[in-house]
């Protein structure tokens, strides 16, 4: 915990109980990190964020009745989703990858694979906490490689081309970067620019984008790329 400021609250949903307990098990280790509570399916989950307010949310993709794209879409509905309310870190295995792009578009900040190790475990709460969201490189781009080998290449869309034209050369690398899964210090790094200036690149493009978190404009950027290869 830094200085006196609050631990991280979390919220932990996944119908299997062994993967609860073993999460919280996990966090509740680091002074940092608070768990407020745990669900077994969307509805609970929904109920635990209206309720307790957690930070994050820890949400399983699949589970059985009310799945993870449900509870994130009723989240939403009822403006519990985002900055000011809690961000949504999805949980899946390596063969659900098909559901990154919807998950993204409906507001979740981030994926972790549950064979993820400790040390990204954590490093996935806090950033996403943060508000950088959690999709590593390495993550993401298996993801990709797996979706877009399954998938037909997409025809662009209207919509998507309109927002993208809006955006300097700049501001694109940087979007960029956020569909590849790195954060603004990492891209700070690669641009050679200050963590300020992304930062601001940012805050642009997600308003010119409409998007409402990096983990919408995650998906738009994805889209792109999917479609230039």
């Amino acid at each position: 915990m830094v200085g006196n400021a609050p631990p991280v609250s979390v919220v932990i949903a996944d119908d299997e109980p062994v993967v609860r307990e073993g999460l919280r098990l996990i966090l509740e280790t680091q002074d940092d990190l608070a768990v407020l509570g745990g669900a077994d399916d969307g509805e609970q989950a929904v109920r635990l964020c209206a309720e307790l307010r957690p930070q994050v949310l820890l949400l399983d993709v699949r589970m059985p009745g009310r799945d993870g794209l449900w509870t994130l879409r009723e989240l939403a509905r009822r403006e519990l989703l985002g900055a000011g309310g809690t961000r949504v870190l999805m949980l899946t295995t390596f063969d659900l990858d098909a559901y990154l792009d919807e998950a993204l578009a409906a507001g979740a900040s981030g994926f972790l694979l549950k064979s993820s190790s400790y040390e990204e475990l954590l490093a996935g709460v806090r950033a996403t906490a943060r508000g950088d969201g959690s999709l590593s490189p390495s993550l993401l781009r298996r993801v990709i490689d797996g979706y877009l080998a399954h998938h037909d290449r997409p025809s662009p869309d209207p919509a998507d081309v309109e927002r993208l034209d809006r955006l300097t050369a700049r501001e694109r690398d940087v979007l960029d970067l956020i569909g590849e899964g790195y954060n603004n210090q990492e891209i700070a790094q690669r641009l050679v620019v200050s963590g300020h200036t992304v930062k601001s690149h940012v805050s642009r493009l997600l308003a010119k984008t409409g998007c409402r978190d990096r983990g919408q404009a995650a998906a738009l950027a994805r889209r792109a790329r999917e479609r230039r290869r």
